[in-house]
């Protein structure tokens, strides 16, 4: 059946259009139950054994999705208009209930209400027109409530429920003689049954006439009146966008401290500094994320970010808003990082004006940034009463109570929720999500989401970084792996004989990666020519060859657009049977590849000539960093794979030369490397990876591969190049402290300051100041040529003009990118519609940004975990280095373990005669009053290493200071 609907709507050049729009009404739609009889088999969804069926309303797929994937909460049907809306109004939350829906254990059943014809016992159909007068919202409305009733009569002995928080929409389904309730109101009918589901609903959405009370501790409304206001209210949306638009206030997005929640910052270009925002009252109620609008203070006001190490235990927070609500005892104008009075007391500041940064106050919120994965985190157990059984810190009772939870991430404030489990969850890690934060509360409000597990449990914690990094770890859907060939896969002669590939399988080439890889993605080879030059190739798996535009798998990679690598575990961007074996490049077997081939000058490695072909390889050998370093080094072995290994490292110093004679930086990152116990999989040993003459000759062929990739598709596609940049550094204090001028204006002025920085009585400081200058660096980006000038595609790092990646198609989504960009200069393939598509690769660009720099910060969560699993329970003594100077303490880097971590002073150690600490930024020094004790950037020192637990069980190394001649001279840097 069709009905047509005609209207005339206005274009934006001022053209009126008539519209008609047709809607189909159909008879073969089926309510998805076993229970009717005129069900047809295949549209079996729910079961027939289920207590209810619950229709869900608009405002619930909203707002509870936490609610909707507990996996009590079965057997409900989606009507279509919800799903339309959701769709409309939020793209999370539409993937979350889409999910749902293709569960077969959740059975969510999609049910076309807009195409339904089969009529209800009143001749109705359950599609329905707008009544005039009508808004839309209150059609859908009806719509959503005529789907519960259809149910409801076609179901007769099933008992049907609109679950629904909106009142008047369950008042009027009453009226109709249908079963509704809130979410509140559903999980109170279970409470005995799934006591823990009332904690995952959504606080502070219960509509006018909601009462809770008993599902909340009874407390809700005695509490709100006996609150004062702490913030100061968010002003107007129209007050602070006309503020915004006059110049008045400042737009940003805010960056918080990672070492607590109470100091934070916006960039704006109406400010040249980033404009400061410190202490509770200045943030107020916003986090880390949000983009706020911000009051400049007068300039009388400005002040230096604070200059002290803050301590690991949270002891400001110890004000906290009591059960009732009434009493509120920590100052709403506290100042960062005065957690110690002591401190504060014994400690002076040089006096430095220059270091005076804007500072403002957050007047409004335009767009708050909660995450909807939520925050994982413990309960915070009150202060004094650590060590108190969990069943005397949250006694039984029948409703929920008022608890703290502590997130692990110290740049989030504690959130309060409602719980019924507290005693449960004492131990365990949880996540929470944040619903709300009123100016009457100190803290934001939340609920419920999960637990994770026990706290300080390796897997849990691993699952904690991975959440808090927001990595996917989800595994691959049916339609993903359809796109994967059946194994065991080979290459074929059609493969070999296909238009634009090389047979190079005559040729040595061999891999060199890390020990225990398996997603091979690149092999080398050399060999000499006739005319007495040299042949480079380097051979890149052809992952486009089975990962094509607009598939599952390439729309899936696209999302995770990298592998991450922890420890002990790879999250992979492609799935295993193509990244372990049909893509990579192992030894003696056939593999397709994408090869750039480069002839150049064997005395100098000048490059003659560059060319690109797709390829057939063998390769000879999947060697280890460590095997092919020993062929290198051992002149005993004379065969063919070892000569070219010895070619190969030869050439890649003279390219390495050149690029340093270029302006390319040596600089030195402390990678951590770990041997794990294969039995209990805990860390045995710790300590700086090395790096062989067989890295760098990898690395150098890599580079010279992504540069020629780079020059190549720029000149092909000026506008869609996908390329990678590296912005110049900001000037930083503390080598200028150290007596070192460095040059940062150009990367050549820089790499000569660095090489010229060294002394005589210390090898290890010029390695020590390359490792300071590499975390001064900013991070590189992906981008694409169409959006910026030539300029600015400069690699400052590498001193490259241009740069891209194409070496590792297999862990990166932009090196696939590259590679069709590159098969279209080179006429195999056209250029992908969605690479000329401006906005759609500006997004896949910014996700690109995003997911590479959370891969890099789970990779070092993940060691950072391994490293206090390895030194819980142990104490050791190490030689350490100081890399900046604070107000009341250290950053110190601890060489043997690769480890960078805070000392701070402790007065109440030294006893009541100690000494007070003058510090002075501009020359990064502090020294004590009688000038006994004092430390500059760069001083070697020795510290004490352990573990300590801080609020809400965060695990912590404890670094302390302690006399350098305690140290054997074997453990004393010395290079």
């Amino acid at each position: 059946m069709l009905q047509s609907k005609t209207f005339v709507k206005k274009t934006k050049r001022g053209k009126i259009l008539k519209v008609v729009r047709e809607h189909y009404l159909r008879e073969d739609i089926y309510s998805g139950t076993p229970l009717d009889p005129e069900c047809d088999a295949s549209a079996y969804k729910l079961s027939p054994d289920a207590a209810r069926y619950l229709v869900l309303d608009t405002n619930v797929a909203l707002h509870q999705m936490d609610f909707l994937e507990h996996p009590s909460v079965t057997d409900v049907v989606v009507p279509a208009i919800v799903l339309e809306e959701v769709r409309a109004r939020n793209q999370a939350a539409f993937q979350r209930l889409k999910a749902l829906t293709t569960s077969e254990t959740k059975r969510f059943y999609v049910f076309a209400n807009e195409n339904h014809k089969y009529a209800c016992r009143d001749g109705g159909d359950t599609y329905i027109k707008q009544d005039p007068g009508e808004t839309p919202n209150d059609r859908n409305d009806r719509a959503i409530r005529r789907t519960a009733e259809w149910y409801a009569q076609r179901l007769p002995g099933t008992a049907i429920v609109l679950l629904t928080d909106d009142a008047a929409n369950r008042a009027k389904a009453l009226a109709a003689g249908v079963e509704a309730l809130s979410c509140v109101q559903y999980a109170r009918l279970r409470q005995d049954e799934v006591p823990e589901l009332a904690d995952l609903v959504r606080a502070g959405l219960m509509a006018a006439g909601e009462d809770d009370s008993d599902m909340r501790g009874g407390r809700a409304d005695a509490s709100a009146s006996k609150r004062s206001r702490i913030y100061e209210e968010h002003r107007p949306l129209s007050e602070v966008t006309a503020g915004i638009k006059a110049g008045r206030y400042l737009q940003g997005t805010l960056r918080t401290s990672r070492f607590h929640a109470w100091e934070g910052w916006i960039s704006c270009e109406a400010v040249e500094q980033d404009v400061l925002l410190p202490g509770r009252a200045a943030l107020n109620r916003a986090m880390d994320g949000d983009v706020v609008v911000v009051e400049l203070l007068p300039e009388s006001e400005w002040r230096a970010p604070d200059a002290r190490i803050e301590a690991a235990e949270d002891e400001e927070e110890e004000g906290e808003v009591e059960e009732g609500g009434a009493h509120i005892a920590a100052p709403v104008d506290d100042e960062p990082g005065n957690n110690s009075a002591s401190i504060t007391s014994s400690t002076t500041t040089t006096p430095s004006p220059s270091n005076a940064q804007p500072t403002g106050k957050v007047v409004g919120i335009l767009k708050r940034n909660w995450r909807t994965r939520g925050y994982c985190g413990s309960l915070r157990v009150p202060k004094g009463k650590e060590g108190v059984p969990a069943s005397a810190l949250y006694p039984a009772s029948n409703g929920s109570q008022s608890v703290l939870v502590c997130p692990v991430e110290r740049r989030y404030p504690f959130v309060r929720i409602q719980t019924r489990q507290a005693a449960t969850l004492a131990d365990k890690r949880i996540v929470v999500a944040v619903d709300g934060w009123p100016a009457d509360s100190l803290y934001p409000s939340g609920h419920y989401v999960r637990t994770l597990g026990a706290i300080g449990d390796r897997d849990t914690e691993t699952e904690v970084l991975l959440l808090e990094n927001d990595i996917n770890t989800s595994a691959f859907t049916p339609a993903v792996h359809a796109c994967v060939p059946p194994l065991p896969w080979r290459v074929e002669e059609e493969h070999v004989a296909e238009p634009g590939r090389a047979d190079l399988r005559h040729l040595p080439v061999c891999s060199v990666d890390p020990p225990g890889c398996k997603d091979i993605d690149d092999a080398l080879h050399v060999r000499a020519l006739p005319n007495g030059n040299l042949e480079l190739g380097v051979h890149i798996a052809d992952v486009t060859n089975f990962v094509l535009p607009e598939s599952a798998m390439d729309e899936e990679a696209a999302r995770r657009a990298t592998t991450v690598y922890l420890v002990q575990r790879r999250i992979d961007m492609l799935p295993k049977p193509l990244t372990e074996d049909i893509c990579s490049l192992r030894g003696g077997v056939d593999r397709l590849a994408f090869s750039v081939i480069w002839e150049v000058d064997g005395a100098t490695a000048e490059i003659k000539n560059t060319s690109f072909t797709k390829s057939v390889i063998r390769s000879r050998a999947a060697l280890t960093y460590a095997e092919a370093q020993s062929r290198i080094d051992d002149p005993t072995l004379r065969d063919e794979l070892t000569l070219g290994l010895r070619e190969l490292n030869r050439v890649a110093k003279l390219l390495r030369a050149a690029r340093s004679a270029r302006g390319a930086l040596a600089l030195a990152s402390p990678e951590v490397r770990f041997e794990i116990d294969t039995e209990t999989q805990d860390p045995l040993d710790v300590g700086m990876y090395q790096v062989r003459e067989a890295n760098q000759m990898v690395e150098e062929m890599m580079l010279l591969a992504n540069c020629s990739v780079a020059d190549a598709t720029l000149r092909a596609f000026p506008a869609c190049a996908l390329l990678r940049r590296h912005e110049p550094p900001a000037p930083r204090a503390p080598a200028a402290a150290a007596g070192v001028a460095v040059d940062c204006a150009t990367s050549l002025n820089l790499a000569r300051s660095l090489d010229a920085a060294v002394r005589a009585d210390d090898p290890y400081f010029n390695t020590l100041l390359r490792i300071v200058a590499t975390r001064c660096m900013t991070q590189a980006q992906y981008f694409s040529s169409g959006e910026l000038a030539p300029p600015e595609y400069y690699h400052y790092g590498l001193a490259a003009p241009i740069y891209t990646h194409f070496t590792s198609p297999i862990r990166r989504y932009a090196d696939v990118v590259v590679h069709r960009v590159l098969m279209a200069a080179l006429g195999l393939r056209p250029l992908p519609d969605s690479m000329r598509d401006r906005p759609r690769v500006a997004g896949v660009v910014d996700n690109l940004n995003l997911r590479h720099r959370n891969a890099q910060l789970a990779g070092r969560a993940s060691v950072e975990l391994h490293t206090l699993i390895f030194f819980r329970g142990r104490t050791v003594l190490a030689d350490a280095r100081v890399t900046r100077v604070r107000a009341n303490g250290l950053m110190v880097f601890v060489p043997k373990y690769g480890i960078e971590g805070p000392v701070r002073f402790d007065p109440e150690e030294e006893g009541d005669g100690a000494p007070a600490f003058t510090y002075d930024e501009e020359k990064q020094r502090v020294c004590s009053a009688d000038g006994g004790v004092a430390y500059t950037v760069f001083d070697p020192c020795a510290v004490q290493i352990s573990v300590q637990e801080t609020t809400g069980n965060r695990r912590a190394l404890l670094l302390k200071l302690v006399d350098r001649a305690l140290l054997p001279d074997a453990e004393r840097v010395k290079k």
